[in-house]
This record gives C-alpha cells, sequence and structure tokens, in this order.
C-alpha cells in the first residue's frame, strides 16, 4: 500500500511498515489524505524523534523559553482556555440513550460534520503521527493510542504525560485493538492561536474507538490521551468487566509503621482531590486517571493512565504545596500554560508572591486593567492556568508508577462538597453501600463558579461529565465488579466543607488525619461507630491522630459539631438523589434498595432518638 502518495517521506513510511499493521496503514492513509499536510513526520520511542518534537514546539513557536533550563510556556487563545462542553458529543447509533446531560450526535452525521471540516485542514502544516501507550506497557493495563497532530505543543505535552508506545504497537501483531486521536489547531490567527472557534468539534466514536477534535489548543480538549480517552475507556472498561475511573492513586504510609496503603480517590472540582492525593508524606501514583482490573489473584489493582500530570496551577505556593512548587521553580522538563510571563519568568494567581502589572499572558501582552471584548478586566494569569509535568519529576512519585501489575488497590476514596450535611469521613457498611455513596456524590458551586454559589450538583463517581454509557450500566459495571473479587477495597466518603454559622469546622490540614483513620481501618486498628450513614471515628481514636500528626488538640465539642448525624439534611439529600435517578434509564433496582435502607434507618433513628440531628454519643 502506498500510504499517502505523495506526503510521507521514504524513511518515514518504513516506521510505519514496520508495525506490520494493515489497520495503522488504513488510518493513516486515510487521514493523511483527507487532511492534506505539507509533510508527515512519524515519531518513533527513540531519543532522537521525542527531541525533535520538544525542540518544533519552540521552531514552530507554540512553545517560548523560560529563565529556567527546561521550562517553556505555551498559551491558548482567550477564548480557548477551558473543555469545551458545548461542542464535546460522544457519537451513538440512532436509539442510545446516555445520561442526562450528556451530549450526542447520530453517528452518520456526526462524521460528516467532522470529516467536511477537516478536508485539507492541515494544508501548509506539518503532521506529526505519535505513538503511546495508557497505562503501563507490556501490562494488562496496556492500551496503544495513535495521535495524529498538527500541533508540536500537544505532542510535546504528550510526551510528558504519556509513556512511549511505537514498540508497544509493534506488539500488538497486526491487531485493530488500539484508539486513535485526531487532531488538528486548523486556521491560526495572527497570535498563533486556533482562528475558526465556531467550528470547534470534539466528537469521540466511542464504537469505532477514534476521536476526532479540531479547531482548538487547550490541551483538555486537544489532547486526545486525556478526558476523551477516558470516554473510550469507559466505553470498552463496561463492555469488558473493568473499570476506567475519574481517580487518583496514592500510597498511604503511616508514620512509624513499615507499609503502604493504596487508595484510589474520585472528587468533583473544588472538592480536594489535589490537596488529597498530595499530602505532606505520602507518595502519589497518580493525580487523575485510574484503570482498575481484578489481578490474578482475585484482588483489585489500579493502575495510573498516565505519567505525567497537567495540574491547575492557580494557588499552588509554597506554604500549601511544598512539593509541586519546588518542582515548578527548579530546573526540569516543563511546560507552563496560560501564566503571566515577565522577563522570562512565570507568575500565576495565588502563587504567593507579588505579580507584575505588565506582561505577556493568555491575551497577548497585557498589562494591569485591561479589558477584553465585553468590557471585563483580564486577569494577569488565567484561573485555569496549567502545568505539565512528568510524576517522576516529584520527590513523592512512588516506585510503583510503571509497575506492569499496578498496584494493590485496598481503599476507594469518594469525596463530595456540602456545608450542612455530611461527616468528615465515613465508611460504607459493604462494597455495594459504598457504590451507593459514589453514585451518589453531590458538590456545591462555589463563588468561583459561573452562577449561582452553593447550589449541589450530582456528580456520579466524580464521572458524569465522560460517561460514554448509560448511567445505569455504568452503576451495574461497579455493583458488578465488586461481585468478581476475592476481596474489596473499603469504601469512605470525606467532606472537607462542613461549615456552621459561614465558618468551616474542618482546618486544611486535617485530611491527613481522616487519611490515617481510614487507612488504620484498612488494617483493622480502629473499631468505629455504626450510623445509618456508616462507620465514623470513634472520638479517642481521632483524638489521638490529631496529637500524633498535627500536634493539634481535638476536642470532644469539635469531634461532636462534625461528626453528629444531621439526619434531616441527609433524608432531603436522600429525596434530591431520588428525584435525580427517576429521570434516568434501567437503574440497577439494587440502587433504589440501598436508598431506600439508607432513607429508612435515618428516619427510624430520627423517631428513635427525637431529634434532628443526632450526636455521635447515641450510637456508642
Amino acid at each position: 500500500m502506498n500510504i499517502g502518495k505523495g506526503f510521507i517521506w521514504d524513511g518515514d513510511l518504513q516506521k510505519i511498515k514496520y508495525l506490520k499493521n494493515p489497520e495503522i496503514e488504513r488510518i493513516i492513509d486515510k487521514y493523511v489524505r483527507l487532511l492534506r499536510p505539507d509533510k508527515v513526520t512519524v515519531i518513533s520511542d527513540s531519543a532522537e524523534d521525542i527531541a525533535y518534537v520538544r525542540d518544533g514546539a519552540i521552531r514552530a513557536g507554540e512553545e517560548k523559553n523560560l529563565n529556567i533550563e527546561g521550562h517553556t510556556v505555551h498559551f491558548d487563545g482567550i477564548n480557548d482556555q477551558g473543555r469545551d462542553k458545548n461542542n464535546t458529543c460522544i457519537m451513538v447509533k440512532p436509539g442510545t440513550i446516555l445520561a442526562s446531560g450528556i451530549k450526542t450526535v447520530d453517528v452518520e452525521t456526526g462524521n460528516k460534520e467532522v470529516h467536511d471540516i477537516m478536508d485539507g485542514m492541515m494544508e501548509g502544516k506539518e503532521c506529526i503521527i505519535r505513538f503511546f501507550c495508557l497505562g503501563p506497557v507490556n501490562s494488562p493495563f496496556s492500551l496503544c493510542a495513535l495521535q495524529l497532530t498538527d500541533s508540536f505543543y500537544v505532542a510535546h505535552s504528550e510526551d510528558l504525560l504519556y509513556r512511549t508506545g511505537y514498540q508497544q504497537f509493534k506488539n500488538l501483531n497486526g491487531s485493530n485493538s488500539f484508539f486513535t486521536f485526531v487532531h488538528s489547531s486548523g486556521k491560526l490567527d495572527e497570535n498563533g492561536n486556533s482562528a475558526n472557534l465556531d467550528k470547534r468539534r470534539i466528537y469521540i466514536d466511542t464504537e469505532g474507538g477514534i476521536v476526532y477534535t479540531i479547531n482548538n489548543q487547550y490541551a483538555g480538549n486537544s489532547l486526545g490521551l486525556k478526558k476523551l480517552a477516558l470516554r473510550l475507556a469507559i466505553y470498552k472498561s463496561n463492555h469488558e468487566d473493568w473499570l476506567a475511573e475519574h481517580m487518583f492513586i496514592m500510597g498511604a504510609r503511616p508514620e512509624g509503621k513499615d507499609r503502604t496503603t493504596y487508595f484510589a480517590g474520585a472528587y468533583p472540582s473544588a472538592c480536594g482531590k489535589t490537596s488529597t492525593a498530595m499530602i505532606p508524606g505520602q507518595l502519589i501514583v497518580g493525580d487523575d486517571i485510574a484503570y482498575i482490573r481484578k489481578g490474578a489473584d482475585g484482588n483489585a489493582f489500579a493502575a495510573n493512565v498516565e505519567h505525567g500530570i497537567f495540574g491547575i496551577i492557580e494557588d499552588v505556593n509554597p506554604q500549601d504545596d511544598p512539593v509541586i512548587y519546588k518542582t515548578l521553580t527548579s530546573p526540569r522538563e516543563l511546560i507552563f500554560s496560560n501564566i503571566l510571563v515577565n522577563d522570562g519568568s512565570p507568575y500565576w494567581l495565588g502563587m504567593g508572591k507579588d505579580i507584575p502589572d505588565k506582561g505577556v499572558n493568555f491575551s497577548g501582552i497585557w498589562e494591569k486593567g485591561k479589558k477584553n471584548h465585553a468590557g471585563a478586566e483580564i486577569p494577569p494569569a488565567h484561573k485555569n492556568a496549567r502545568y505539565t509535568v512528568r510524576i517522576e519529576e516529584l520527590e513523592n512519585c512512588d516506585s510503583m508508577l510503571n509497575n506492569p501489575q499496578g498496584v494493590p488497590l485496598q481503599a476507594i476514596i469518594y469525596g463530595g462538597r456540602d456545608s450542612d450535611t455530611s461527616v468528615p469521613v465515613c465508611q460504607s457498611f459493604d462494597w455495594d453501600h459504598g457504590v451507593f455513596i459514589g453514585a451518589t456524590i453531590e458538590s456545591e458551586t462555589t463563588a468561583a463558579t459561573i452562577g449561582k454559589a452553593g447550589v449541589r450538583e450530582l456528580s456520579p463517581m466524580a464521572n458524569l461529565d465522560f460517561l460514554s454509557v448509560p448511567l445505569g450500566q455504568y452503576i451495574n459495571s461497579h455493583f458488578k465488579f465488586g461481585q468478581m473479587l476475592s476481596s474489596r477495597p473499603l469504601i469512605f466518603a470525606t467532606n472537607y466543607f462542613l461549615q456552621e454559622s459561614g465558618k468551616f469546622l474542618n482546618g486544611k490540614l486535617d485530611k491527613k488525619v481522616w487519611l490515617m483513620w481510614m487507612e488504620g481501618r484498612v488494617h483493622g486498628e480502629y473499631t468505629a461507630l455504626e450510623t445509618p450513614l456508616g462507620y465514623i471515628p470513634k472520638y479517642d481514636d481521632v483524638e489521638t491522630l490529631f496529637d500524633v500528626l498535627l500536634g493539634k488538640k481535638y476536642s470532644r465539642e469539635e469531634y461532636d459539631r462534625q461528626f453528629s448525624i444531621r439526619a434531616d439534611s441527609y433524608i432531603a439529600k436522600m429525596d434530591r438523589i431520588e428525584a435525580a435517578y427517576i429521570i434516568e434509564k434501567s437503574i440497577p433496582d439494587k440502587f433504589y434498595i440501598i436508598l431506600k435502607e439508607v432513607k429508612d434507618r435515618l428516619i427510624s433513628a430520627k423517631l428513635h432518638f427525637g431529634m434532628g440531628v443526632i450526636k455521635p454519643e447515641y450510637f456508642e
């Protein structure tokens, strides 16, 4: 087959032929002919090829060097600063119904639309062809990912975030079992940013295993291997009896004990996900996406899909985030995006030092008081500004990051955000009750969110935005996965945002106490109080943990205020949950049975004790 005749040089063509995979050849031929780039460059796993990409980002002007060695900065356009939910669609066959709020497009209609827009889109550009592996290489978790892009910034970011996979594709032995991602920034404006934002499309063909993302640059849209690949993986996992989750993976290490206990955790935005994964003294395996499979011994194992972090940089400072801050301010390969640059130095919101009144940012040349087209003042750096770095660059990186078998998953945390209902930490009664807890995560909007603050949004497993299968199927897959295991991870819920009279009842550092209580529960070191919601800590145990871990006195009064069961508020939550789920299709009966059990326990406790807020002592 003469792939893309006239477009691919012989050396690059031989790299494709080496893989001996007709499906790879077909896909590359199809999209090279459609996109019509002036040049095609195939990147293998070699250091020389990867350096070509890194240097190309500078040559193309998509990144600029900063003062510290290895640091570069990239700017997305002023209107390309976050995930584009309006133009992100799952391509489905007629009759397919996904969860409420998930946008879909008919697969035939979507394919015609996006292919028409893509026609000739790379004329005058270079198409870079990449081969990556999602998950550790040569592993039960390995998923191959083929990327075509005309952005050196995208290709460079992927080098930091994902494992090289050219040889992994060779190991497919001709199989078509891989994901494909086609990206183009499209026509660029005078600032080098995507110009045709009205034609921005992010279309995901879950059955075909392919993603089209065009006329964009922001990594959450353009890096198909991230949240777009998560949608493909959710579809695949829900047909193959494993889980693809929006979860961190961390190793908890209790002081004075020679052990590491692995947790995965799912938290909606602004609910404490990163701060939990990066608690001082613990190990980080991954901050964003986890694959979970049954291991050879019948237990659950988890692996980080990525080996890098695409992290929000706002409020990263030496006091609250010392490990990350040190990483961001010392020499290493690192990409900043959408921050402020002044005299070759990066600045971001909440970094703990004064920000200059002028520089260059995502709006171009910037000075304090500059306004956008709507008349609103442009901040020095965007609230969604990011950093991209390999996890190995962090001092607390776990040596198990690239273990082909993953890490033994012993506990799962589901974190929500509410001001008046949930206790700081609680353990489910069993796996099924834990799945129910994950499926009923709520998160209150904050003042930083567009719209009204304090609105509760349902976010099942903190994964709703990325679901590519019906919600009922997704929840049932979790129930089913637990049934497959010889022993099941314990499941916990956290809420760091309980308030009284407008004041938080938790301190920022308290989450280490809750983590170590959970870790001790995994190993049977603490007994607990049984409440209608699940198991909560006993006062004496957390009092000791506060003293040992934080050198802080923890009073019985604080304990009572934090761990009282607010039955009235929680009954109201159950009513909200039931109303939200009743409109969904094919929710498992088990879900409603557990919901009724929880609500009945709360009502019974309220009647038995004669109060709507029940102190922990009543359950002793």
